[in-house]
């Protein structure tokens, strides 16, 4: 079950950082649009209805949640650039998504947002001076947040769920 969940794997930080890294985690984040939409290409309503494990969100809730999430990563990155360690709001992914609009818009609608909201959250992360990776913010349930570390995460929450498609997708043979 663990590799469903995971089917890249857990997250696990690097905690030595390099611009190299930085570089890749960018371009990540400006690559995960197309790749989700390349994930989800072809597929009809019935089968993006369909959850991608036992007990996990349906495809297109997937995507949904990705906007939502990714949204919320970008803010904080505003935040932290702009003040000095702030404090965020968190948000329930798990009510999030049984709110309406993961079932009455379609998932086209959070595809397009990706493409517009990655295209500005990259441009912003190739202006930063590699310090500004340094900046913090301050997550009321998980404490300080590095932006580098930030960074890291949502590269790999992008290609976490994609692979949660992907790897669904391999084992229904589509």
């Amino acid at each position: 079950m663990d590799t469903l969940r995971y089917p890249i794997g857990r997250f696990e930080e690097k905690t030595q950082v390099t611009s190299e890294d930085i570089g890749s985690w960018i371009r990540q984040i400006a690559d995960a649009p197309e790749e989700l939409r390349e994930a989800v290409k072809g597929l009809t309503t019935d089968q993006m209805n369909l959850p991608y494990r036992p007990d996990g969100w349906r495809l297109r809730e997937v995507v949904h949640h990705l906007a939502d999430a990714h949204m919320n990563a970008y803010i904080r990155f505003k935040l932290a650039l702009t003040e000095t360690n702030p404090v965020i709001k968190p948000f329930q992914e798990n009510l999030w998504v049984l709110l309406s609009d993961y079932d009455k818009v379609p998932a086209e609608t959070s595809l397009t947002l990706l493409d517009a909201l990655h295209a500005r959250w990259a441009a912003l992360l190739q202006s930063m001076e590699l310090t500004d990776f340094n900046r913090t913010f301050v997550h009321p349930e998980t404490g300080q947040a590095p932006l580098a570390r930030t960074l890291q995460l949502y590269a790999w929450h992008g290609r976490h769920h994609i692979a949660h498609i992907t790897s669904f997708r391999e084992r229904m043979g589509w």
